[in-house]
């Protein structure tokens, strides 16, 4: 596994839970990363998107008055929004089946279960190096291409292109910023509020979203 030298990278961490966002922040120092904001709510981030230029944002979903679905529509669909292709992780403690297609369909890149480890958090991170996804607009959805792999044995019409949602672009690759992989292993942490919301759905395991996530 590559370990890449994330030093140049600039984070922007959206939590309410200030607490949330200091272990966030001491995971991404110790993966090497130097320039990260914090914001502590959805609204207070796109203010703070407008003069940092974020290379990938961390946020969480449960946020007030502006949770983390909102602050992903608004940067990927708002008329002033600074940076629609920027790469998106959310956190969430919540794993129901139905939130985590939510979170797909609203822009995001990848999605991680609470409590979070430096572990996932980087495994995240690579995922959005190693695998840049072209970006699509398809009626009101405008984000990654949210199918993350090609079936070759699929002869039907593209239904992408059948509905005009051409490739709008791609997010400027961030590994451009980043130097040669560097031998520095990442260092082991956990923390996070974890838990779901009490419903009846069960959670999902954060193997069970990848494998939800890639088809």
């Amino acid at each position: 596994m590559a370990d890449y030298n994330l030093s140049r990278l600039n984070f922007l961490i959206v939590d309410d839970n200030k607490h949330m966002r200091a272990l966030v922040k001491s995971i991404l120092h110790a993966l090497g990363v130097k320039s990260i904001l914090e914001a502590g709510d959805g609204a207070d981030a796109f203010k703070e998107l407008r003069h940092f230029p974020a290379d990938l944002i961390i946020c969480d979903w449960s946020m007030s008055p502006l949770d983390g679905l909102d602050f992903v529509r608004m940067v990927r669909t708002g008329t002033d929004s600074p940076n629609p292709f920027v790469p998106i992780i959310m956190l969430t403690g919540h794993t129901e089946m139905h939130r985590v297609m939510e979170a797909r369909d609203s822009g995001v890149h990848e999605f991680l279960a609470k409590p979070i480890s430096a572990k996932g958090i980087y495994s995240r991170i690579r995922a959005i190096i190693e695998s840049p996804r072209p970006f699509i607009r398809a009626g009101l959805y405008f984000g990654p291409d949210r199918r993350r792999k090609e079936n070759p044995n699929y002869n039907g019409v593209e239904r992408r292109k059948a509905d005009k949602g051409e490739v709008e672009g791609s997010v400027s690759s961030i590994s451009d910023k980043l130097k040669e992989p560097s031998g520095n292993e990442d260092k082991a942490a956990s923390g996070g509020d974890g838990g779901g919301d009490g419903g009846e759905a069960p959670e999902l395991s954060q193997d069970e979203i990848n494998a939800l996530l890639n088809g």
